[in-house]
């Protein structure tokens, strides 16, 4: 008797590609209020514009390419392009950034390699670096947050106004409403010769890390928990990504703790706990065998706090993601289960 083979993954899902997109979607959103809490209304008017263009993306190139467009909109991966990018714009970036970065995202790092399923970098990630690099001024615009003074909250009015016109308020003036991130606080002060101790008494820093960051931290990380549960997203990526992180820090911390902040800051600052739960587990990108995933997300770990300690960036999610992403696929060839009985070339 014959039995049909089927060809791999050999494994029972429980969820479309559509399905497990939107629980990304979901497992977003308490992460997206904390963030709107604390950073105002321009966290979802960037949502708003980068959903809308990568829409408008996806349509175009889907028909340039004759593809069906009803079906490859219903997957809802546009959707989780544009919220991972827009969730990691500075609150007031002006919204030719917001267009630039997503059509970065869909059009070239996305469509030009053959759509969903066959890009081998991480779309959003790509978008983000494009900006970051080459806007580094427009992306280090944050605002301060309003658990650190709440007076200078800005209304959605005049969010709308900064973002599309400049114009901003004229009951304040810029740098009494933007800021340094704690990270880029961290790293400019140690520069100057301060310690931690002395750095950390800034009113910047909350709990374990940045006024307001902490909280989105907490957020992100209760939505990519219900992702690991729900079997959207593998845990030993994110298991693997912290963990790198906090043994690298943790070791630095212990060589020298008035140089190098101690390893619940780096977990708990910057897009460290987001990047885990939601931009690492990508599984177009990342590594696909068990073994290759925790050493995947090891090594983004420890590439984030190369970058955040020694490179020239405040925070090294992205950059570290994308290196990462290159070197998923030879990861994947030599951690896959040996075949019983194959012999060794």
């Amino acid at each position: 008797m014959r039995f049909k083979t089927v060809t791999s993954p050999h494994i029972l899902q429980d969820a479309s590609v559509g399905q497990v997109m939107r629980r990304v979607l979901y497992a977003m959103l308490p992460g997206i209020a904390a963030l709107t809490w604390f950073f105002g209304w321009g966290i979802l008017i960037n949502l708003v514009l980068a959903t809308t263009m990568a829409l408008l993306a996806e349509t175009a190139l889907l028909a340039v390419r004759g593809k069906p467009i009803v079906l490859h909109l219903g997957d809802s991966s546009a959707v989780v392009t544009a919220w991972l990018l827009a969730v990691a714009l500075p609150p007031l970036a002006p919204w030719w950034l917001t267009v630039i970065g997503v059509l970065s995202a869909i059009v070239v790092a996305k469509h030009l390699y053959g759509g969903l399923g066959y890009n081998p970098f991480n779309p959003a990630m790509v978008g983000y670096v494009v900006l970051l690099i080459s806007f580094p001024r427009e992306m280090s615009t944050w605002l301060i947050p309003h658990g650190v003074d709440q007076q200078h909250a800005l209304t959605l009015l005049e969010t709308l106004r900064v973002m599309f016109h400049d114009e901003w308020p004229a009951r304040f003036t810029v740098d009494a409403l933007t800021g340094a991130t704690p990270l880029d606080v961290l790293r400019t002060r140690l520069g100057l010769g301060l310690t931690v101790t002395e750095i950390r008494n800034s009113p910047v820093f909350g709990i374990v890390a940045g006024q307001g960051w902490e909280w989105a931290a907490l957020g992100f990380l209760l939505g990519g928990l219900w992702l690991v549960y729900t079997h959207a997203a593998d845990w030993r990526i994110p298991v693997g990504m912290l963990s790198g992180l906090a043994v690298i820090s943790s070791v630095f911390y212990l060589l020298d703790p008035l140089r190098y902040a101690p390893p619940w800051f780096h977990l708990w600052s910057g897009a460290a706990i987001f990047g885990a739960f939601f931009i690492a587990t990508d599984p177009v990108t990342a590594s696909t065998t068990p073994r290759g995933r925790l050493i995947y997300g090891a090594g983004i770990g420890i590439l984030v706090y190369i970058i955040r300690g020694f490179g020239g960036y405040p925070d090294g999610v992205a950059f570290s993601v994308l290196l990462m992403n290159i070197a998923a696929p030879t990861i994947d060839l030599y951690t896959q289960p040996r075949v019983f009985g194959a012999r060794r070339g």
